[in-house]
């Protein structure tokens, strides 16, 4: 992955030996003639449509999902929207994953079944079989879950909803293609928030969608009927940090997994909600389906609320406050999971996310024991 990551998508030979695609600007394309024009009978019509650097990144991911075609989108959100609404329509029924991504749940419900589509939301262990009906058109996935990070098996899951009639999709920025390949997996449509690991510097908002032979053609309509791309100066930027994101997340991964194993043994923590960690709930699956783990993971403070959840982050001086991942820097939040409707919040206090980045380890051991304390002397 480390090479397809440093030489996917860009021939230097094509432009004069530069190894970087030129960051294309451009609206009008012109043609040489009317017959030319009439028949769209050039690589390139209209900036809407492509342009050299859009192209770049599309072939880049296509080599490291295994994809016959991938689109892009101003936003890892819209990754998940254009999709569904490729899909999906009025007396159609989706299948969601309830540990899905907050906005993902939010555009469902106040988008599509405004449109007349009917969803239901399942658990992660939950038999599939039991919520398909003929009308399932689409089963949405997200593994690990979002924020407590449950576990399901795709393959199976997408087994069962091909029996269907149903196209699958699943939400995979978590693993990146360097640790899951959805679509060898069984999965349809690949999608990735490429703000998080890819451009990896927390200044960019982009979104793709990698897709199989099957089901591109109806995506890429999709895609073009809404009038969304990227803007050429973001995907130069994701092309760039595309190139060093393995090295990037293998040190995420490693340095969130110590913390992580350190947390398991930590007075102040009831559970560390880490997929690689024996003691979680879904370890076996993520043994059997993923090759490595990143840099997301979650903790449940041993009691408490929203109070003692206030003063841990609050506490923390090199971990920020703020949404997002896949960044440099670390990252705190509370989730809201009150939304959920099967995979229910944990029990035994609030859940704190921790976004683990390139800072050394100590330091950042350091800065949570900050928050511990902070829990601590609130309880004195």
């Amino acid at each position: 992955m480390h090479t397809q990551a440093a030489h996917s998508g860009w021939d230097p030979g094509t432009h004069d030996g530069f190894i970087h695609p030129p960051v294309v600007h451009a609206s009008t394309v012109l043609f040489p003639d009317t017959e030319t024009m009439r028949k769209g009978a050039q690589r390139y019509t209209y900036g809407l449509r492509g342009t050299p650097t859009t192209e770049a990144l599309e072939k880049a991911l296509d080599v490291m999902e295994g994809s016959a075609g991938t689109i892009l989108v101003p936003s890892g959100l819209a990754a998940i929207t254009v999709p569904l609404l490729a899909f999906l329509g009025a007396g159609d029924h989706l299948l969601c994953v309830d540990s899905v991504y907050g906005p993902t749940r939010r555009f469902c419900t106040q988008m599509l079944q405004r449109t007349g589509v009917d969803i239901t939301y399942f658990h992660p262990d939950d038999d599939l079989e039991s919520h398909m009906r003929p009308e399932t058109r689409v089963v949405f996935l997200e593994a690990p879950g979002s924020n407590t990070f449950e576990m399901l098996d795709v393959a199976r899951a997408c087994e069962i909803a091909h029996a269907g009639g149903a196209v699958t999709m699943m939400d995979n920025t978590w693993a990146t293609p360097m640790y899951f390949q959805p679509l060898q997996h069984g999965v349809d449509l690949s999608i990735h928030a490429l703000t998080k690991y890819p451009a990896g510097h927390s200044d960019v908002m982009l979104g793709s969608v990698s897709a199989t032979r099957e089901t591109y053609g109806r995506l890429r309509e999709a895609q073009m009927a809404l009038g969304v791309n990227a803007a050429p100066d973001d995907a130069y930027l994701t092309l760039r940090g595309l190139r060093t994101m393995p090295t990037r997340i293998e040190r995420h991964g490693r340095s969130a997994l110590d913390i992580a194993q350190w947390l398991e043994g930590h007075p102040g923590v009831a559970r560390v909600l880490h997929p690689a960690l024996p003691s979680f709930a879904g370890h076996a699956l993520y043994e059997r389906q993923f090759t490595g783990s990143t840099g997301l993971f979650s903790i449940v403070l041993a009691g408490g609320g929203d109070r003692e959840a206030a003063a841990f982050l609050d506490a923390l001086r090199i971990f920020g406050l703020g949404y997002s991942w896949g960044g440099f820097e670390s990252l705190a939040l509370q989730p809201d999971l009150s939304d959920r409707v099967a995979a229910k919040a944990p029990a035994e206090g609030p859940v704190i996310r921790l976004q683990i980045g390139l800072e050394d380890v100590s330091d950042l051991k350091e800065d949570i024991e900050r928050g511990f304390a902070a829990v601590e002397a609130l309880r004195a």
